[in-house]
Protein backbone atom coordinates (compact mmCIF):
# COMPACT_ATOMS: atom_id res chain seq x y z
CA UNK A 1 0.00 0.00 0.00
CA UNK A 2 2.95 2.86 1.13
CA UNK A 3 4.55 1.56 -1.98
CA UNK A 4 1.43 2.08 -4.45
CA UNK A 5 1.56 5.68 -2.93
CA UNK A 6 5.02 6.32 -3.17
CA UNK A 7 4.94 5.67 -6.85
CA UNK A 8 1.58 7.77 -7.17
CA UNK A 9 3.68 10.46 -5.98
CA UNK A 10 6.95 9.92 -8.00
CA UNK A 11 5.08 9.75 -10.81
CA UNK A 12 2.99 13.19 -10.51
CA UNK A 13 6.32 14.56 -9.47
CA UNK A 14 8.20 13.26 -12.75
CA UNK A 15 5.51 14.32 -14.74
CA UNK A 16 5.58 18.19 -13.08
CA UNK A 17 9.36 18.25 -13.42
CA UNK A 18 9.21 16.57 -16.91
CA UNK A 19 6.35 19.54 -18.27
CA UNK A 20 9.13 22.36 -16.37
CA UNK A 21 12.23 20.66 -18.35
CA UNK A 22 9.57 20.84 -21.42
CA UNK A 23 9.06 24.29 -20.99
CA UNK A 24 13.03 25.09 -20.38
CA UNK A 25 14.16 24.13 -23.91
CA UNK A 26 11.08 25.18 -25.48
CA UNK A 27 12.37 28.92 -23.96
CA UNK A 28 15.89 28.22 -25.02
CA UNK A 29 15.50 26.97 -27.75
CA UNK A 30 13.50 30.43 -29.08
CA UNK A 31 15.97 32.14 -27.41
CA UNK A 32 18.67 30.85 -30.06
CA UNK A 33 16.05 31.20 -33.05
CA UNK A 34 16.07 34.84 -32.14
CA UNK A 35 19.81 35.75 -31.62
CA UNK A 36 19.80 33.86 -35.28
CA UNK A 37 17.57 36.61 -36.85
CA UNK A 38 19.17 39.15 -35.01
CA UNK A 39 22.52 38.57 -36.33
CA UNK A 40 23.04 38.82 -39.83
CA UNK A 41 25.11 35.69 -39.76
CA UNK A 42 25.56 36.04 -43.63
CA UNK A 43 26.28 39.59 -44.42
CA UNK A 44 29.33 39.67 -46.46
CA UNK A 45 32.73 40.53 -44.39
CA UNK A 46 34.86 43.24 -45.14
CA UNK A 47 37.61 42.12 -47.24
CA UNK A 48 41.43 42.18 -45.24
CA UNK A 49 42.28 45.33 -47.27
CA UNK A 50 39.44 47.47 -46.25
CA UNK A 51 41.09 47.00 -42.83
CA UNK A 52 44.77 47.43 -44.11
CA UNK A 53 45.26 43.95 -45.37
CA UNK A 54 45.88 44.62 -48.97
CA UNK A 55 45.25 40.92 -49.89
CA UNK A 56 41.78 40.61 -50.57
CA UNK A 57 40.89 37.78 -53.52
CA UNK A 58 37.74 36.79 -55.28
CA UNK A 59 38.13 33.71 -56.76
CA UNK A 60 35.48 34.19 -58.99
CA UNK A 61 37.81 36.90 -61.41
CA UNK A 62 40.66 35.55 -63.08
CA UNK A 63 43.74 36.36 -62.39
CA UNK A 64 45.70 39.00 -64.53
CA UNK A 65 49.04 39.89 -65.60
CA UNK A 66 50.15 43.69 -66.78
CA UNK A 67 53.15 44.01 -68.67
CA UNK A 68 54.54 47.94 -68.63
CA UNK A 69 56.85 47.58 -70.71
CA UNK A 70 59.04 49.67 -68.79
CA UNK A 71 56.96 52.96 -68.34
CA UNK A 72 57.22 54.70 -65.31
CA UNK A 73 54.25 55.51 -62.96
CA UNK A 74 55.02 59.15 -62.81
CA UNK A 75 54.48 59.17 -66.26
CA UNK A 76 50.90 57.50 -66.17
CA UNK A 77 50.14 60.07 -63.52
CA UNK A 78 51.06 62.68 -65.20
CA UNK A 79 49.14 61.70 -68.58
CA UNK A 80 46.15 60.98 -66.57
CA UNK A 81 46.32 64.44 -64.20
CA UNK A 82 46.10 66.01 -68.47
CA UNK A 83 42.71 64.65 -68.54
CA UNK A 84 40.98 66.23 -65.31
CA UNK A 85 37.57 67.98 -66.09
CA UNK A 86 36.70 65.39 -69.13
CA UNK A 87 32.82 64.41 -67.88
CA UNK A 88 31.82 61.09 -66.94
CA UNK A 89 29.95 58.71 -69.25
CA UNK A 90 28.75 55.37 -68.68
CA UNK A 91 30.41 52.73 -70.86
CA UNK A 92 32.46 55.27 -72.70
CA UNK A 93 36.61 55.20 -72.68
CA UNK A 94 37.00 58.50 -75.15
CA UNK A 95 37.97 61.93 -74.12
CA UNK A 96 35.17 62.96 -76.64
CA UNK A 97 32.69 61.65 -75.69
CA UNK A 98 33.49 60.79 -71.65
CA UNK A 99 34.61 58.02 -69.39
CA UNK A 100 33.65 55.90 -67.03
CA UNK A 101 36.21 54.84 -64.59
CA UNK A 102 37.29 51.79 -65.90
CA UNK A 103 37.63 53.30 -69.12
CA UNK A 104 39.25 56.16 -67.82
CA UNK A 105 41.86 53.97 -66.52
CA UNK A 106 42.21 51.61 -69.79
CA UNK A 107 42.90 55.00 -71.95
CA UNK A 108 45.29 56.57 -69.91
CA UNK A 109 47.41 52.90 -69.70
CA UNK A 110 46.60 52.38 -73.21
CA UNK A 111 48.19 55.73 -74.28
CA UNK A 112 51.21 54.30 -73.77
CA UNK A 113 50.73 50.75 -75.01
CA UNK A 114 50.03 49.09 -72.35
CA UNK A 115 47.32 46.29 -71.99
CA UNK A 116 44.80 46.69 -69.18
CA UNK A 117 41.24 45.05 -68.80
CA UNK A 118 38.12 47.00 -69.32
CA UNK A 119 36.06 46.63 -66.41
CA UNK A 120 36.86 47.36 -62.73
CA UNK A 121 35.98 44.23 -61.77
CA UNK A 122 38.63 42.59 -63.58
CA UNK A 123 41.53 44.14 -61.86
CA UNK A 124 40.75 42.18 -58.63
CA UNK A 125 43.05 39.79 -58.52
CA UNK A 126 45.76 42.05 -61.14
CA UNK A 127 48.80 43.12 -60.04
CA UNK A 128 50.51 43.10 -56.61
CA UNK A 129 48.29 44.01 -53.59
CA UNK A 130 49.64 46.60 -51.13
CA UNK A 131 47.86 48.27 -48.33
CA UNK A 132 47.07 51.93 -48.28
CA UNK A 133 49.57 52.81 -45.82
CA UNK A 134 52.26 51.18 -48.35
CA UNK A 135 50.92 52.93 -51.39
CA UNK A 136 52.94 54.89 -54.12
CA UNK A 137 52.40 56.78 -56.99
CA UNK A 138 51.27 55.02 -59.69
CA UNK A 139 49.17 52.45 -58.04
CA UNK A 140 45.94 51.14 -58.75
CA UNK A 141 43.05 51.63 -56.16
CA UNK A 142 39.89 49.78 -55.90
CA UNK A 143 36.48 50.10 -54.46
CA UNK A 144 33.00 48.83 -54.30
CA UNK A 145 30.58 50.20 -56.18
CA UNK A 146 27.53 52.04 -54.98
CA UNK A 147 26.37 48.44 -53.28
CA UNK A 148 28.82 47.47 -51.15
CA UNK A 149 27.28 43.95 -50.63
CA UNK A 150 29.46 41.45 -51.65
CA UNK A 151 32.69 43.40 -51.82
CA UNK A 152 32.67 43.25 -55.60
CA UNK A 153 34.83 45.84 -57.61
CA UNK A 154 32.78 48.11 -58.91
CA UNK A 155 35.21 51.66 -59.14
CA UNK A 156 38.69 52.43 -59.29
CA UNK A 157 41.49 55.04 -60.37
CA UNK A 158 44.87 55.53 -60.17
CA UNK A 159 46.93 57.03 -56.94
CA UNK A 160 48.09 60.28 -57.29
CA UNK A 161 50.20 60.90 -54.16
CA UNK A 162 50.81 59.33 -50.52
CA UNK A 163 52.13 62.29 -48.54
CA UNK A 164 52.87 60.33 -45.08
CA UNK A 165 49.53 58.67 -45.44
CA UNK A 166 47.51 61.36 -46.80
CA UNK A 167 46.44 60.10 -50.23
CA UNK A 168 45.23 61.18 -52.88
CA UNK A 169 43.94 59.53 -56.41
CA UNK A 170 42.66 60.88 -59.60
CA UNK A 171 39.53 59.06 -61.06
CA UNK A 172 36.12 59.65 -63.53
CA UNK A 173 33.65 59.83 -60.99
CA UNK A 174 29.90 59.67 -61.37
CA UNK A 175 27.14 61.64 -59.19
CA UNK A 176 27.60 65.07 -57.51
CA UNK A 177 30.96 64.72 -58.97
CA UNK A 178 31.06 64.73 -62.69
CA UNK A 179 34.22 63.46 -64.58
CA UNK A 180 37.69 63.07 -63.77
CA UNK A 181 38.68 64.31 -60.74
CA UNK A 182 41.69 64.16 -58.01
CA UNK A 183 40.03 62.85 -54.58
CA UNK A 184 41.22 62.51 -51.10
CA UNK A 185 40.96 59.62 -50.02
CA UNK A 186 37.80 60.52 -47.35
CA UNK A 187 35.94 58.20 -44.82
CA UNK A 188 33.26 57.41 -47.63
CA UNK A 189 36.25 56.23 -49.85
CA UNK A 190 38.18 54.46 -47.22
CA UNK A 191 34.66 52.31 -46.09
CA UNK A 192 34.45 51.05 -49.88
CA UNK A 193 37.60 50.52 -49.89
CA UNK A 194 38.70 46.84 -51.56
CA UNK A 195 42.05 46.75 -52.28
CA UNK A 196 44.98 48.88 -53.78
CA UNK A 197 47.78 47.02 -56.16
CA UNK A 198 50.39 47.65 -57.75
CA UNK A 199 51.44 47.33 -61.43
CA UNK A 200 54.63 49.09 -61.39
CA UNK A 201 57.16 47.78 -59.99
CA UNK A 202 60.09 49.98 -60.36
Amino acid sequence: MQYGIFLAVMMKYLSRTGVVCLALLLLESCSVLRSKRSAPSDAPEKPAAAVGGGHYINSTVPAVTIATNGVLADSIVEFAKCLVGVRYKFGSATPEQGFDCSGFISYVFNHFQIRVPRTSIAFTNAGSPVTLGASRRGDLILFTGTDTTGWKVGHMGIITQNDHGAVEFIHSASGKSVGVIISPMSDYFKKRLVKVIRVFQQ
